[in-house]
């Protein structure tokens, strides 16, 4: 046992150096303020009071989370018939259909979202495809729709393998029952497939929505600067405006609401699985 305490050192040393002392500096600046001097600051609140009594910042960060919620969604109403197919496919085929939908995210997410701006630009595969049916200039790129498609192509991935992981780990001898106590195959989805995947959904709900709302690259290069979500709204303050301690308290602000929907998730789990919430 001390063998490996003393192997968990190093990674101790680096969670602490990269992201315990990090969050710290943005919690220190989120709180304090330049005082006359490079080395003196001052204690206050004003940041967080600038951001919630701006209603143009909590239009952003509403429509961060409405984005966010439906990318979340469209991912799910996708990604759980993907998964389930991949879950009932032979298992030779299995293996070949999950690296189709991981191959794309080999690519670096920087470079398949530009891809997209050639995809929906005018001119662009999208227009023509739209110009053969008669559909003559609608406008694509710099929309909210461009951003969504955005969102779902670079997210989906993570909602399709984890849905098709808890899938997968199913006792197939419980479908076998059900069949033969006379459910009809949409009976035995709803009362046993679905409730037995839900650990998936619910992780892949994490992985999509978390993301989703602190995206800032994706509705930057798809949105044009035309569609400001929060990410845009931090990286703004810390690159252009120059703003960091505004800055660091609306990155403190998202951390506080990330990790309010992770415990709501983590107790969504704990009860569908009929336990109780370690203290």
């Amino acid at each position: 046992m001390k063998k490996f305490s003393q192997l968990a050192v190093p990674y101790i040393i680096w969670a602490a150096l990269m992201i315990v002392l990090p969050m710290l500096l943005i919690l220190m600046y989120s709180f304090t303020e330049h005082g006359n001097s490079i080395i003196s600051f001052a204690v206050t609140f004003d940041h967080y009071i600038k951001f919630f009594s701006d209603p143009d910042f909590l239009l952003v960060l509403w429509r961060s989370f409405t984005i966010a919620v439906k990318t979340t969604i469209i991912c799910l109403l996708l990604g759980y018939p993907l998964a389930y197919f991949i879950a009932r496919s032979a298992e030779k085929w299995q293996n070949i259909l999950v690296l189709c939908i991981t191959i794309p995210t080999w690519i670096n997410m920087l470079v398949r979202t530009y891809a997209w701006i050639g995809l929906l630009s005018d001119g662009g595969l999208f227009a023509q495809i739209l110009g053969f049916f008669g559909v003559e200039e609608v406008e694509i790129l710099y929309t909210e729709f461009a951003v969504l498609l955005g969102m779902v192509y670079n997210f989906l991935p993570f909602m399709i393998l984890q849905i098709n992981t808890s899938l997968c780990k199913m006792d197939q001898n419980l479908l076998n029952a059900s069949a033969d106590l006379g459910a009809t195959p949409f009976q035995t989805f709803w009362k046993v497939t679905f409730p037995l995947s839900l650990p998936g959904v619910i992780n892949g709900i994490t992985l999509v929505f978390l993301p989703a709302i602190s995206a800032f690259f994706i509705p930057k290069l798809l949105g044009g600067g035309q569609y400001f979500l929060i990410g845009n709204l931090i990286e703004n303050q810390f690159i252009t405006v120059g703003e960091w301690n505004f800055g660091s308290a609306i990155s403190m602000i998202m951390a506080a609401v990330m990790m309010l929907l992770m415990m709501l998730v983590k107790k969504l789990e704990v009860r569908n699985q009929g336990g109780k919430e370690d203290n």
